[in-house]
């Protein structure tokens, strides 16, 4: 009689999930209480743009260092270094009095931040089967969401009662209490003490990937499906930084909303975005259960979120706040459905000992894009043009990703299987 399988899967999915919810918290701060820091520093709209090209800049080249460290140090190593970093400059915001120094600060937090996906990628290619591996993501993913729900009543909270550098000096703390968890937990699944034989059969139980080729980090400059996924990542990522980064002054500016209505509006959009994540992993999985060609099953449900995306860009012009509120939950959520399968088509196509390298790449176009089209370009067309081009800018990005998918990654079959 068999036993049944252990479950240190999901326990190993739950860390992810806490980690990439504490990540989130260091990012958001400063755009949620951008209203009150601007106000505080004395700095503007198109400075505050600066201070975040200084952190998409910095996010975006420790991508390419990041994803090769983690592939060449090991998962637990690697994630480990990079909670470090990134929770160490999240508690030394709070030492900030210019937008020259928010701007060094917000540059080390990009790039210990930078470590985060290309870790959590390779840990869930690690410990999941190819069927699950959409849906694992999308849970961890849904972490960014529950971060940026709980996050705006939180620090406004913290921030009437203590002040905003607080928050950067709390969520440094947490960090450290997930660095603790990480090293104390993770081992791959053949050195950990908590997995049978009947789970390690489900979580090797794709047998391409016990032959797998070894693709470093330059041969996959060379690979045409490494430039499908990271040029999908440099025009969808934007997107979802525009609403990171923008939102509340939109609400406040255009909207008219108080610091505190925001408070309460943004975990609206952000719980809609977590029942995108997770149904995005889960749909495509399903179709695969179904039997349909792994590739049709990703592009299928990427197209679906894809479509999305211009009309949920018709806020800008919606007469009613609920009715624009309502518009942007859809974007958040097609969003986050869009990233949960993008991620997984990296473990579809290329071996574990690439995946975190090859993240790193797209990662390192997503964070270009960021720096492009969120940080540099909004602070001067709000600032002349008000919102409405940034708006339809941000409509029509992802459908030239899903092109970009769709020419690129082919059939999206495992390398060495007869992939062009």
């Amino acid at each position: 009689m068999h036993p049944n399988p252990t479950k240190t899967r999901w326990w190993i999915l739950a860390l992810l999930f806490l980690i990439t919810t504490n990540n989130y918290f260091d990012r958001i701060i400063l755009g949620i209480l951008s209203p009150v820091i601007l106000e505080d520093m004395h700095f503007t709209k198109v400075e505050y743009g600066y201070v975040n090209a200084a952190f998409q800049a910095a996010y975006a080249g420790g991508f390419l260092l990041m994803g090769w460290w983690i592939d060449r140090a090991g998962t637990r190593r690697g994630y480990a270094g990079a909670i470090t970093l990134w929770s160490v400059a999240a508690g030394l915001h709070a030492l900030s009095t210019s937008w020259l120094q928010l701007s060094f600060w917000r540059a080390l937090l990009g790039l210990g931040e930078s470590g985060n996906f290309p870790a959590a990628i390779k840990a869930v290619t690690e410990w999941f089967p190819k069927r699950d591996r959409a849906f694992a993501t999308g849970i961890f993913n849904a972490g960014t969401n529950v971060a940026t729900m709980i996050g705006p009543p939180l620090f406004v909270w913290m921030t009437g009662h203590l002040g905003w550098r607080s928050c950067f000096l709390v969520t440094a703390s947490t960090g450290a209490l997930c660095l603790a968890a990480w090293w104390f937990f993770y081992r791959v699944p053949r050195q950990h003490r908590w997995v049978n034989a009947a789970e390690l059969a489900i979580i090797e139980s794709d047998p391409e990937e016990k032959t797998e080729a070894r693709v470093g980090w330059a041969q996959a400059l060379r690979i045409r499906q490494t430039y499908g996924f990271a040029l999908a990542k440099f025009f969808s990522d934007p997107v979802w930084w525009f609403y990171l980064t923008w939102l509340t002054l939109y609400f406040k500016e255009a909207r008219g909303l108080s610091l505190e209505q925001i408070g309460w509006a943004l975990p609206v959009i952000y719980l809609m975005a977590d029942f995108g994540s997770v149904f995005g992993g889960w749909f495509s999985g399903f179709l695969i259960r179904r039997g349909w060609p792994n590739g049709r099953a990703r592009k299928v449900t990427m197209a679906f979120f894809a479509l999305c995306m211009p009309v949920a860009a018709t806020a800008v012009v919606a007469p009613k706040t609920w009715m624009a509120i309502a518009l942007i939950s859809l974007a958040t959520a097609a969003h986050q459905g869009w990233s949960a399968n993008l991620y997984t088509t990296v473990s579809d196509v290329f071996p574990k000992s690439a995946v975190a390298s090859v993240t790193g790449l797209g990662g390192f176009l997503g964070g270009v894009g960021g720096t492009l089209f969120t940080a540099l370009l909004p602070g001067f067309l709000i600032t002349y043009f008000g919102y409405l081009p940034v708006f339809v800018m941000m409509g029509g990005f992802h459908l030239i990703g899903w092109t970009c998918v769709h020419v690129f990654l082919g059939d999206m079959r495992k390398l060495g299987e007869g992939a062009a």
